[in-house]
């Protein structure tokens, strides 16, 4: 099999359950991965045979996606803010939209930085953290999950990055386990916040296959991470210390409301798409433990 009859019965496949745009995005990424070419390369050399083992891969590759799991599960990679990091079923996948929480973050710093501590809440893959240590290099940055094999996934990341985190094991909705930590200057957090009954408009490529506890709070209690993230916000965030949110944005007027009702100056920002997704929660006094 040549490289254009592999690409071709990939995309074909991809086809049959992807939009034509979709379909070539995730074709081109998996050959790439698959030769270690880039599009233009494999042009180029469109009738050179891959191997044996690259062929059997390939096969694996299009059982997998045509069963709607994500490409980057596939793989086990994903890029976040110009950093490829390894992802698989234990953390969510890293949205272009977290990209521009990371970077609204940076955008409010002062520099040069001399000391600044920052808290990441649920790690994850370790993308927000890894991505504003490697930013704000001089920058403290702590970051708890309350899943061990998400804590790895990060870890791991950061050692093939050359990053230093604090990873670090933590149920934050355990009021006992988060006041046991220090003050922050900044703290961010891409909380679970989709509603059970909004799982049933999802599409099976994330319903199936990423992480419920990373995605889902209950119908009845949906900002359960807010409010535990501003009770923690009013007694460990320093003076004129901000908090950095991900939000549904059905929830993003009650996300407000709680935070302003603690004493913060809250704003919410949105997205590339223009959704009300990210909140900036700014500490009028500050507190301490």
């Amino acid at each position: 099999m040549t490289i254009q009859e592999g690409t071709f019965l990939l995309l074909n496949s991809l086809r049959t359950i992807y939009s034509r745009e979709e379909a070539d995005a995730i074709t081109d990424q998996a050959m790439e991965h698959l030769t270690g070419s880039q599009k233009a390369e494999r042009m180029i050399y469109k009738n050179e045979k891959i191997t044996a083992d690259e062929e059997k891969q390939l096969h694996g590759y299009i059982e997998r996606l045509m069963a709607n799991e994500p490409v980057q599960y596939v793989l086990n990679e994903a890029w976040f803010c110009g950093l490829k990091l390894y992802v698989d079923k234990n953390v969510l996948i890293p949205r272009p939209e977290t990209e521009e929480l990371v970077e609204w973050i940076i955008d409010g710093c002062r520099f040069p930085i001399d000391k600044l501590s920052i808290l990441d809440i649920g790690s994850g893959s370790g993308c927000i953290a890894i991505a504003l240590k490697r930013r704000l290099g001089k920058a403290d940055v702590w970051s708890c999950d309350a899943s061990e094999d998400a804590l790895r996934v990060a870890q791991k990341n950061a050692a093939s990055l050359g990053v230093d985190v604090h990873f670090f094991r933590l149920d934050f909705l355990n009021e006992e386990q988060r006041n046991s930590l220090p003050v922050f200057d900044i703290i961010v957090s891409n909380p679970p916040y989709v509603t059970v009954a909004e799982s049933k408009a999802m599409s099976p490529n994330v319903l199936n296959f990423e992480p419920s506890s990373a995605l889902f709070v209950p119908d009845n209690d949906p900002l359960v991470f807010y409010k535990a993230i501003s009770d923690f916000g009013s007694t460990h965030l320093s003076p004129n210390g901000s908090i950095y949110m991900e939000s549904n944005e059905e929830f993003g007027g009650q996300v407000v409301e709680l935070f302003n009702t603690k004493g913060f100056s809250t704003e919410i920002k949105q997205d590339m798409q223009g959704k009300d997704r990210m909140i900036r929660a700014v500490a009028m006094n500050g507190g301490e433990k």
